[in-house]
């Protein structure tokens, strides 16, 4: 069972991504672009394995769903 904290820290080192604040603030700086209309996992950004976690993550409404929710919505505006 993951006990974890899941926020935008954990998020991107579960994507293996750097999670520091700087690294977190610069990719969602650089990736800002997403329509309305564009489900988050399909962006061109992920590989394979992190669009399968993003859309699992939301399909079976996972502890990292909020947090999913929050990047989406931080790529959007």
């Amino acid at each position: 069972m993951d006990t974890s904290e899941h926020n935008l820290a954990t998020l991107f080192a579960q994507l293996g991504l750097p999670n520091d604040e700087s690294s977190i603030k610069s990719f969602i700086s650089k990736n800002k672009s997403l329509a309305e209309s564009d489900e988050l996992a399909d962006a061109g950004f992920w590989n394979t394995a992190q669009s399968t976690f993003l859309r699992e993550a939301i399909a079976d409404d996972s502890d990292w769903a909020e947090v999913v929710d929050q990047l989406d919505a931080l790529l959007r505006h």
